[in-house]
């Protein structure tokens, strides 16, 4: 079921006034990179998702809705649900999360990463050219890494808090046409993670706008308990509307 979507057109509300802005984004998703090594304790096997069940493409989507509640000062919020499920057959035993899998036999594997946020913005710059915006990001992280084979199932879950910085930028090349950038982005010893878009953006109505771009989602964790990390590249289309 595809969520519709609500979120700020990045500078859309140039003239001050506060609505409410809608969003979808949908298109596929490519892996080039899934590693994942459960438990991070020399017990498991580090083994690649993309090796074992491939590349993709897959179907992903998002949404978001976003407020300007001041002049320079708004809220935004993002449903951003992915799960990636293919089987293959893995060349070499693997060992995950305390359970065997065999060589030469298919595998069903799941990869579920569902991400929510909701960011505060803060507006530098909104002017004919250019709109620039820095925030603060709160997200939910709600992760699944799951294998089966022949009766043998084994799954790792975790939800948890990941705070982010957020940039956000508009090259407004005419009254139709821009060009934006979005951002949520922080790295420290435990792991990273990066969220980045870079969208044409055309405006055919004063409520309405369209894009095409691409995003990249990179990221992951090395602790004792996992040690995954993953790297999606997206292309996606998005209709935005200003209520």
């Amino acid at each position: 079921m595809i969520l519709v979507v609500l979120a700020l057109i990045p500078g859309g509300a140039a003239s001050g006034t506060r609505a409410v802005n809608v969003e979808v984004e949908a298109g596929p998703v490519w892996q080039s990179r899934n590693d994942v090594e459960i438990p991070n304790d020399g017990t498991a096997t580090r083994f690649s998702l993309v090796d074992l069940v491939g590349s993709g493409p897959y179907f992903s989507y998002r949404a978001y809705i976003s407020f300007d509640f001041a002049r320079k000062h708004g809220v935004r919020l993002l449903l951003a649900p992915l799960t990636i499920e293919d089987s293959g057959t893995p060349s070499e035993p693997i060992r995950f999360e305390g359970e065997a899998f065999e060589p030469g036999t298919p595998v069903n594997a799941t990869y579920r990463f569902n991400s929510y946020r909701l960011t505060y913005r803060y507006t530098l710059v909104d002017n004919e050219r250019w709109c620039w915006r820095v925030g603060l990001t709160g997200k939910i992280r709600d992760a699944e890494i799951s294998l089966s084979q022949r009766g043998v199932s084994a799954s790792n879950s975790n939800v948890g808090f990941v705070p982010l910085l957020h940039l956000s930028g508009e090259w407004r090349w005419s009254q139709r046409l821009s060009m934006v950038l979005d951002a949520d982005a922080l790295a420290a010893p435990q792991g990273r993670a990066e969220d980045v878009a870079v969208k044409l953006s055309y405006r055919p109505a004063d409520r309405w706008t369209m894009a095409v771009g691409y995003r990249m989602v990179e990221g992951g964790a090395d602790v004792e308990d996992v040690y995954t990390f993953a790297w999606l590249h997206y292309a996606v289309v998005s209709v935005a509307v200003r209520l």
